[in-house]
């Protein structure tokens, strides 16, 4: 449309506009006339920058330029550079309760008998190391062969959760002992979860009677245990494996959808192959739906604390109290040593997905990746896995490596997974739901098959609170059993990635 603006200015204060199309040489924006092409949802100067000033956008520094930029010039990775990361933290200055609703939603879930509620229910064969793994698949594909769970029509079906560690690593106390141990004591309490099968080895450094001897997994009717050296074997542990969930099932399928509040849901937050639009349009209109099961009573958890790097003052202004700020900075101290003893930076971010993208320094990146987050109060800091049962927005630290993220939150007991991206991201979370978000309508279009909302319509006009609601009406639906788009292609088998730190023994 004529009147369609060709390049967007995010704050009065920014001294570069992104670009709504891609852009070439000689176009006029703004009154001023492009010296050089400008691809779409990249950037461009909108004034004059000294080499070593600010660069300017969402009204927050973005890196340093690291050379003089004309007006109308290209601003990314060839005259943009991260600069030194200050900031002023203001805990606690800028939380603001937000209002609960007037109309409380629901949803229809399984309730367990923790009180928390699932929206799937399925039947878990959790493995404590990586040499149960093929065992694990093994027993799954034997139940599917036999063809008797189509008798248990309220479970949605099994799923094998292999990984690729568990011995090899220090014991008891160690920081990646305790790391996978949440882990996996979280995935035996998540309720999306009907019943669970551990199945171990059995000489390995992970022991399954250290999970149920320090109560991380205790329910005789939902969670069975077994190991395959003392079974004796593989023939002998799959069968016995297949009897016992053929057991669990009985237990499993007496549960059914009833309704629930939306109190009862528990989001995990994601973005990844974001994009120059990510931080405009998908990330913020996550934002409202994470807002409005806040002032439901539900749990929203953002992630990925490599990731949220140049923009932490945004969240600890918003902490509820002066230690929950200083926890997610402790949080950060800890990932600029943890980088440095393994020779890395925290500015190795954005990926090179996210550069063809626009997205030039991980300041930037991290500005719109905290929008996800709303504006509701930081009621908490967490580690990786740690159990959320406190409603609100929180943080649970992780990488920034999608799936590993994803797993610690559903670990930490997220029932729903949404996840924004911009370049095109294909991945499910089973046991979890996971929706997928656009940031821009040239993704909808070439993946509409893997993606479940098109926020490329925030820049035709659509509000970003009307965005929000839409994403946060199809939350409710997929939590009552509706089909995401990477549930309906079969997602979810591989992404089950625990954070693996500390020395490999």
């Amino acid at each position: 449309m004529p009147d369609t603006p060709l390049a967007l200015r995010l704050h009065e204060a920014d001294n570069v506009l992104v670009a709504l199309a891609a852009l070439s040489p000689g176009t006029e924006v703004e009154g001023i006339r492009l010296t050089e092409a400008i691809p779409a949802g990249h950037k461009l100067a909108v004034r004059a920058i000294a080499a070593g000033t600010p660069v300017m956008k969402y009204g927050q520094i973005i890196g340093t330029a690291t050379a003089d930029i004309a007006p109308g010039c290209h601003v990314h990775v060839q005259n943009l550079g991260m600069g030194e990361h200050k900031q002023d933290y203001g805990f606690g200055s800028a939380a603001h309760a937000l209002p609960p609703v007037d109309t409380p939603a629901t949803f229809r879930g399984y309730h367990r008998p923790s009180g928390r509620v699932g929206t799937r229910n399925y039947l878990g064969i959790l493995t404590s190391v990586n040499c149960a793994g093929s065992v694990a698949r093994f027993i799954a594909e034997e139940v599917e062969r036999q063809g008797w769970l189509a008798g248990f029509p309220n479970i949605d079906g099994v799923v094998p959760i292999v990984h690729g560690t568990g011995c090899g690593m220090a014991g008891k106390g160690d920081e990646g002992y305790e790391t996978l141990f949440r882990t996996l004591a979280g995935y035996g309490h998540n309720p999306n979860f009907g019943a669970i099968l551990m199945v171990g080895l059995g000489c390995e450094v992970m022991q399954i009677p250290d999970l149920i001897d320090r109560r991380a997994l205790r329910d005789d009717a939902r969670f069975r245990y077994m190991t395959i050296q003392q079974t004796g074997g593989t023939r002998a542990t799959v069968d016995k494996g297949v009897a016992i969930l053929r057991e669990l099932a009985e237990e499993a399928n007496r549960a059914t959808r009833e309704e629930a509040p939306a109190s009862a849901l528990s989001l995990g937050m994601q973005c990844g192959g974001s994009d120059g639009y990510s931080g405009i349009t998908a990330n913020p209109a996550l934002g409202v739906a994470s807002d409005l099961l806040v002032r439901h009573g539900g749990i929203s958890i953002l992630s990925e604390t490599s990731e949220i790097y140049g923009a932490e003052h945004l969240l600890t202004r918003r902490a509820v109290d002066a230690p929950t700020g200083r926890k997610l900075i402790d949080l950060i101290e800890w990932w600029e040593d943890y980088t440095a003893r393994n020779n890395g930076q925290m500015d190795n971010n954005p990926s090179p997905g996210n550069k063809r993208g626009g997205l030039t320094t991980i300041l930037e990146k991290s500005l719109g990746a905290v929008a996800k987050g709303g504006s509701a109060p930081l009621a908490g800091v967490y580690r990786y896995g740690e159990p959320i049962d406190a409603p609100g927005f929180a943080f649970m630290d992780s990488p920034g490596y999608d799936p590993c993220s994803v797993t610690g939150q559903i670990a930490s007991g997220a029932n729903l997974i949404a996840f924004t991206t911009g370049r095109g991201s294909v991945s499910g979370y089973r046991p979890v739901p996971c929706l997928k978000i656009a940031s821009n309508a040239d993704l909808w279009r070439r993946m509409e098959p893997d993606m479940d909302v098109n926020c490329g319509e925030v820049l035709d006009g659509v509000s970003l609170e009307d965005k929000g609601r839409e994403i946060f009406d199809l939350m409710l639906r997929v939590a009552s059993g509706e089909e995401t788009k990477s549930e309906a292609q079969g997602f979810g088998a591989v992404e089950f990635v625990p954070w693996q730190i500390g020395a490999v023994m």
